[in-house]
């Protein structure tokens, strides 16, 4: 994991979030952590690379309440649940939210290791996937009106003489245009462009769905 990678751990319990910030060190985590909710928010930048730790029951808003404000700002910092109590309505709840596990106090300490160092794997490669698609949308920004329009009608298969068609212009004009595309987007074949129209596609409907609140960074 890369270094700025941190676990917050966000529990009322002094002597769990001290043990808790023990066993992540132990084994090269660094660990930061917060008595309630609302101190988290208030310290930190949800936005930085990491995990959850979270206790679902705390004086003031609950764990649940914290993962809500999260998902409603747009960020999906994964979050492992601590619970004192087995509870399957709150599992469920906690599971369809996006968290990664729910434990049971008292946990074992290496299922619990295991299960942060899934959560950072699953952080890390959502930032690595954000940023590709970052880098994608910037190229395509690059294009003109007419290059989109080609790039459009490339993915689907058509040919050079059926793209001109389509357009009423001629097909040397589209070939010219076709290249300006694949030297835009970086594609080195149509196959790698149809991926990224595809990837383009499933941004868009997420954005339009509501799932891409947060800003692209």
């Amino acid at each position: 994991m890369p270094d700025s990678a941190t676990v917050f751990v966000v529990d009322d319990d002094l002597s769990l979030r001290t043990a808790l910030s023990r066993l992540l060190g132990s084994v090269g985590l660094v660990a930061e952590t917060f008595p309630t909710g609302d101190d988290f928010l208030q310290s930190v930048e949800p936005a930085r690379p990491g995990c959850l730790l979270l206790d679902v029951r705390m004086p003031g808003s609950s764990g649940l309440d914290l993962q809500r404000v999260l998902l409603g700002r747009g960020y999906d910092l994964p979050v492992i649940f601590l619970t004192a109590h087995a509870d399957v309505a709150l599992t469920v709840r906690a599971m369809k939210a996006g968290a990664v596990d729910v434990f049971t106090k008292p946990f074992d300490d290496q299922t619990l290791l295991d299960a942060v160092q899934h959560a950072l794997e699953r952080d890390r490669h959502q930032r690595e996937d954000l940023a590709q698609t970052q880098a994608l949308l910037e190229r395509y920004g690059t294009l003109t009106s007419r290059e989109r329009e080609v790039m459009s009608l490339v993915v689907t298969g058509l040919l050079n003489k059926q793209i001109a068609s389509e357009l009423g212009t001629s097909e040397k004009t589209v070939k010219t245009q076709r290249g300006h595309v694949m030297h835009k987007m970086h594609a080195p074949s149509v196959a790698a462009l149809v991926r990224m129209a595809d990837r383009l596609s499933a941004f868009d409907r997420d954005r339009r769905a509501g799932r891409l609140d947060r800003p692209l960074e």
